[in-house]
């Protein structure tokens, strides 16, 4: 079962120049504070566990998650790859999927969310900006991606996610340590900026271990993947990759940025 978080915004009519990027539009774009007692756990736990699970399988993880975690869990899905799906069906059958449609994604990465919605039980919340693309071109100036990419993420990406992780206790990532040297040393279990559990179950993983994992099990398969594209974002931002290079060199490329903030 599918449902929406539309984070619903102005229309910018009449604006006759475009609005300073670093002020988001109007709306809920930040994460509820945790209730006391939840946030005061959460960080009990981070504190206990974090290093023993630092380099623990994904079953280990997920399964330590179902029995600690005091409150809902999201899991988030990029639909990249269904690995996280798959595992949580397992292992975490009562957590919601959470997919971000930014606006600007490739049509089969909507066609991935689809067949995951329909292939698992779970409910898939799709969370979406404040602004549908047109009107932030309308407010911001077109293509605000490619002249300041950092506030078009903050605006299509991390503020969607912040406003939706509201009712969760923490979030499940599909955090690689393989991914780059950004996140080599990232843990498997943390607090984010609002006391939520982050928690990256496949944080071992390499590439090859996530294709096993994909083809022993008849995952669906983004068909990007097998293009040259280990790492997707939204189809304005990403190139295809070289064999060998960084799984994220597609990721802004010939931009300084690495990162969407969602990790950072």
């Amino acid at each position: 079962m599918t449902t929406s978080v539309n984070l619903l915004g102005g229309n910018g009519e009449g604006r006759a120049e475009p609005r300073d990027p670093e002020l988001s539009p109007e709306g809920p774009k930040s994460t509820a504070p945790l209730p006391a007692a939840v946030a005061k756990r959460n960080a009990e736990l981070v504190e206990r566990y974090a290093d023993e699970l630092y380099d623990a399988d994904a079953q280990t993880i997920l399964e330590w998650t179902r029995e600690h975690a005091p409150g809902c869990i999201a899991v988030t899905l990029s639909m990249e790859n269904t690995v996280l799906a798959e595992l949580a069906a397992r292992h975490l059958p009562e957590a919601d999927f959470l997919f971000l449609d930014t606006g600007y994604h490739f049509d089969e990465t909507l066609e991935v969310a689809e067949r995951v919605d329909q292939r698992y039980p779970q409910q898939l919340v799709t969370a979406t900006p404040i602004l549908p693309r047109a009107e932030q071109d309308s407010i911001y100036g077109r293509n605000l991606y490619r002249h300041n990419p950092t506030a078009c993420c903050r605006m299509r990406k991390v503020e969607p996610l912040a406003a939706s992780l509201s009712p969760y206790a923490g979030w499940i990532t599909g955090l690689r340590r393989a991914d780059g040297p950004t996140r080599a040393s990232a843990p498997a279990l943390s607090l984010d900026a609002t006391g939520r559990l982050k928690i990256s179950p496949i944080i071992t993983w390499s590439l090859e271990d996530t294709d096993a994992f994909i083809a022993d099990r008849d995952l669906i398969v983004h068909p990007l993947t097998t293009q040259g594209y280990p790492s997707i974002g939204c189809a304005t931002c990403t190139l295809p990759v070289a064999e060998g290079d960084d799984p994220r060199a597609g990721r802004w490329a010939g931009n300084a940025k690495t990162e969407c903030g969602l990790h950072s």
